[in-house]
C-alpha cells in the first residue's frame, strides 16, 4: 500500500512539469491577448447577466445562468480555498499565493473561452437531453475522429471529481477540532464514521440530478461565502499592523523564495499553479460541464458569467484565507497541514469560538463540493456508457468519499493533482483550436449589444 502511495505522489511530481504548466499559463495569456482583454471590459455586464436580466426559460438547457455559475463555484469555492491555500503555504511558502494570483488572473480568459465553447459546442446524451462539457466541445467543435481526446478527458474527469479532498479534510477537521480535543478516541474507526456521515449526506442530494443540485447549490453558495469573507474579514483588520507586511511577503517571497527549504523559485511556481488549478479549475475542464447546462443560447454570455469564477474563488477568497494565515503567524510557528492551519489561524484569532465558526464554513465549502463533483463525474460516464451508467457512478462516488475518509493527505492531493493534470491537455488544446470561433462570437455578440443600446 504505501508503496502505491508513492506511485501515485511521483507521478503528480512528474506530470505537474513544465509541459503542462507552459499549456496553462501560456494558453491563459493566449486568450487573453487573443480576445485584446475584452470580456475584462464587460464584467459589469456579466454581472447584469448572472442577475437573471437576460435569462429566458424557453431556450435550451437545464439550469439558469446564476444556478450555472453556483454549481460551478460550489465546485470550486470550497476546501481549496481553505484547506488548499494552507497546503499552498506550507509547501512553497507565502509567494505561492502571488503565483496563484497571476494563474487565476490569467484564467479569467481561459474560463470565458471554454465557457462560451460549453454552451456553442453543446451535444446530446443517449436520451437526446442537451449537454455540455469539454468532451462535447471536442467532438462537436472539431469532429469525430478527435473521439478518443474526448474520451480520455472523459476518463481522467470521472477520477478526479471523486470528491476524495473534501472527504479527506472535512474527517480532518472534525477529528482535530470536534473529538481530538473533547477526549474522544480518534482513530481508523472514527474516520471511517464521519466518512460514512459524509457519504450520507451526498447521497441525499446527488441522487436528484442537476435541478435539485443546481436549487441546493444556488441557496448555499452566496451564504457560505459571505460567512466565511465576514469572519477572516474581522481576522484580517484585527491584525492590521501585520497586513501590509503579509502582502509585502507574498510578493517578496514569490521571487526569492526564502520561506521554501533550498530557496526554489520553480517549487513556489509550481505550488502556486497547482492549488490554483485546484482552487478555480481554469483550464482543468469541470467548470464546463456546468456552464453547459445553461439556458441560453448565446455562448458568449455564459462565457462571461463563467469568467466571474476565478475572480471570486482566487482574488479574493483564496486571498482572504491566505492573509489570515499570514497575519495570525501560524504558518511559522506550527507544522500543521491542510485544513489544520487554517483553524490554528481562526482559534489564535477568535478564540475557543474561532475552530466552531471553521467548522461551519468548512461544512457549507465540503458539502457544496460533494454536491457537485459526483454531477461532473456521471455526466462524463452518462457520456461513455450511457445516461443508465448514473446512478453507479454515483455509487462509486459516495464509496470513494468513505475511503478518503481514512488515507492520507499526501495521497489524496497528489491523486486530484495527476487527475486534473491529465485533464487540462485536452481541454486546452480543445480550446486553443477552437478559439477563432469565440472571437467571430464575440465581435458579433458585443456589436448587437451596441446597436441594441443604441435603439434604447
Amino acid at each position: 500500500m504505501k508503496r502505491i502511495e508513492n506511485l501515485i505522489i511521483e507521478f503528480s511530481d512528474f506530470i505537474w512539469g513544465t509541459p503542462l504548466l507552459i499549456l496553462l499559463l501560456g494558453g491563459g495569456f493566449f486568450f487573453m491577448m487573443y480576445s485584446r482583454l475584452m470580456p475584462f471590459r464587460y464584467i459589469a455586464h456579466a454581472v447584469d447577466i448572472l442577475r437573471g436580466k437576460y435569462d429566458d426559460p424557453d431556450e435550451a438547457g437545464q439550469i439558469n445562468h446564476f444556478q450555472a455559475l453556483s454549481t460551478a463555484l460550489a465546485a470550486t469555492v470550497g476546501m481549496g480555498n481553505i484547506s488548499g491555500v494552507a497546503v499552498a503555504i506550507t509547501a512553497g511558502g507565502p509567494g505561492a499565493i502571488f503565483w496563484m494570483w497571476v494563474s487565476a488572473a490569467l484564467g479569467v480568459s481561459t474560463k470565458f473561452f471554454t465557457g462560451t465553447l460549453a454552451v456553442m459546442f453543446r451535444g446530446k446524451d443517449d436520451r437526446g437531453e442537451v449537454q455540455g462539457g469539454p468532451m462535447y466541445i471536442i467532438t462537436e467543435g472539431l469532429g469525430k475522429r478527435w473521439k478518443p481526446m474526448a474520451v480520455f478527458f472523459a476518463v481522467a474527469a470521472m477520477f478526479a471529481v471523486f470528491p476524495v479532498f473534501q472527504s479527506n479534510q472535512l474527517t480532518q477537521v472534525f477529528r482535530d477540532i470536534v473529538l481530538s480535543p473533547n477526549g474522544i478516541h480518534t482513530g481508523f474507526t472514527s474516520d471511517l464514521v464521519t466518512g460514512i456521515v459524509i457519504a450520507i449526506c451526498m447521497s441525499v442530494v446527488i441522487f436528484g440530478g442537476i435541478k435539485r443540485i443546481g436549487k441546493v447549490t444556488a441557496g448555499i453558495v452566496p451564504f457560505m461565502v459571505l460567512l466565511y469573507v465576514l469572519v477572516v474579514l474581522y481576522i484580517i483588520f484585527s491584525h492590521t499592523d501585520q497586513l501590509w507586511d503579509a502582502i509585502v511577503l507574498i510578493f517578496t517571497d514569490a521571487f526569492e523564495a526564502e520561506a521554501v527549504l533550498g530557496g526554489a523559485v520553480g517549487i513556489i511556481i509550481i505550488t502556486g499553479i497547482k492549488r490554483a488549478a485546484f482552487s478555480n479549475e481554469a483550464g482543468i475542464g469541470t467548470a464546463p460541464l456546468a456552464h453547459g447546462a445553461a439556458k441560453t443560447n448565446e455562448p458568449v454570455r455564459e462565457g462571461l458569467v463563467a469568467m466571474l469564477g476565478p475572480i471570486v474563488d482566487t482574488l479574493i477568497v483564496c486571498t482572504m484565507t491566505a492573509l489570515a494565515i499570514l497575519v495570525t503567524g501560524v504558518w511559522q510557528t506550527s507544522d500543521a497541514d491542510g485544513i489544520t492551519l487554517t483553524a490554528l489561524a481562526f482559534e489564535k484569532a477568535i478564540p475557543v469560538y474561532g475552530p466552531y465558526i471553521l467548522i461551519l464554513c468548512v461544512l457549507f465549502f465540503a458539502l457544496s463540493t460533494l454536491f457537485t463533483f459526483p454531477y461532473y463525474g456521471n455526466k462524463c460516464a452518462s457520456y461513455l456508457f450511457g445516461t443508465r451508467s448514473k446512478n453507479i457512478y454515483n455509487t462509486l462516488s459516495v464509496i470513494s468519499a468513505v475511503v478518503a475518509a481514512v488515507v492520507s493527505i499526501d495521497v489524496v492531493i497528489a491523486f486530484i493533482d495527476s487527475a486534473y493534470a491529465l485533464m487540462a491537455f485536452p481541454n486546452m488544446i480543445a480550446a486553443i483550436i477552437l478559439a477563432p470561433h469565440v472571437k467571430r462570437a464575440t465581435v458579433s455578440y458585443f456589436s448587437r449589444l451596441k446597436a441594441e443600446r443604441k435603439k434604447t
